[in-house]
């Protein structure tokens, strides 16, 4: 039978081809991403897999879903889209590992008002270059056109991390007053505050395009850099048994996020002359006009995850995460008394 007007599904601004190519075009980077427990490839209608095979005996799983915010936005705006998978999956996996559990599956859902094979192809690989950077399998996702939600060239991006850990093995575990806090350097902003970066960015009446004012590179470039990935570092720690806690420090900073894993009644004392405060967020404080503790709840300001270790194992936790590649600075303690206290100044 004939249609009376003839429209097909593309006439509405959907590719029904467009996606097809897509998954073929992803099919080599999501294999890069295969680890043990992987039961079958992407183009099902699940994903499906094996925990037995993955090594567990009773294992408990964990389940972390985030995005990347307003860093988008830049993204969107300069072009350069490669690397904003990795913030997609960081955000993620790094939470999850503050549960004391091991990513072991990724899945993404990308929205788009109309699908531009490269750019997604080159969104998608750089989602499984951070899976693969985790140990963590892109066993599937979801790619949605969707005509007249989006505005040309713009699209989102959610993620979705399953990790397990075997009972009993769940962190925070033991957290007491006088456990040590060990900083991990961040690799800058990562993925949080940007709201207020673009503002401030639009008040210093830069363009993306611009000399970064605090180091090489264009201003979007270095705004650009990618969340670091803590996962294979911190999980060498969690193995051995040298550290109670961890925390990821997102949107909220230290003063937000420290406090999610320390239990009812205890809080920290930190040093903030304990480790150097990164360029970018002394250029955000003085363009700003933002006050230390504004930047302590707002970004990271350099430490990217706390790690809470008793006493006894600093050493031996601080030769693990730096020779797993990670900055590690001494800075403050777990004390009696909710809440964290800062001393010394960053700014």
């Amino acid at each position: 039978m004939t249609s009376k007007n003839g429209l097909t599904y593309a006439d509405a601004g959907v590719d029904i081809d467009a996606g097809n190519t897509l998954v073929e075009r992803i099919k080599p980077a999501a294999k890069r991403t295969k680890r043990s427990g992987v039961m079958a490839g992407l183009g099902g209608f699940g994903a499906l897999f094996d925990l037995k095979d993955a090594g567990y005996v009773d294992p408990v799983l964990v389940a972390a879903t985030d995005g990347v915010g307003t860093k988008l936005r830049i993204a969107i705006d300069t072009g350069n889209v490669d690397t904003i998978g990795i913030d997609l999956v960081a955000m993620c996996v790094n939470d999850l590992v503050c549960q004391g559990a091991e990513p072991l599956f990724f899945l993404d859902y990308f929205a788009t008002g109309k699908l531009e094979l490269d750019a997604a192809t080159r969104i998608i690989n750089g989602i499984a270059a951070g899976c693969e950077a985790s140990g963590c399998a892109l066993i599937g996702g979801e790619t949605a056109e969707m005509p007249g939600m989006y505005h040309d060239g713009d699209f989102d991006l959610a993620g979705f991390a399953v990790g397990a850990m075997e009972r009993g093995r769940d962190l925070p575990r033991g957290v007491g007053a006088g456990d040590v806090l060990l900083g991990l350097a961040s690799d800058g902003v990562h993925s949080n505050g940007y709201s207020l970066v673009r503002r401030i960015v639009e008040k210093s009446g830069l363009a993306w395009s611009d000399d970064c004012p605090w180091g090489d590179g264009t201003l979007g470039e270095a705004l650009l850099a990618p969340t670091r990935l803590y996962v294979k570092s911190t999980l060498a720690a969690v193995k051995e048994g040298s550290i109670h806690g961890l925390a990821h420090i997102t949107g909220g900073g230290l003063t937000e996020n420290l406090p999610r894993v320390l239990p009812e009644g205890l809080g920290a004392d930190i040093d903030l002359g304990a480790w150097e405060l990164p360029p970018v967020f002394n250029w955000l404080a003085a363009e700003g006009g933002m006050a230390e503790a504004e930047l302590l709840k707002t970004f990271n300001s350099g430490l990217g995850m706390v790690v809470i270790c008793p006493a006894d194992q600093v050493e031996t936790a601080k030769a693990t995460l730096t020779a797993a590649g990670e900055t590690v600075s001494v800075i403050g303690a777990v004390t009696a008394g909710e809440g964290v206290r800062y001393t010394g100044s960053l700014l």
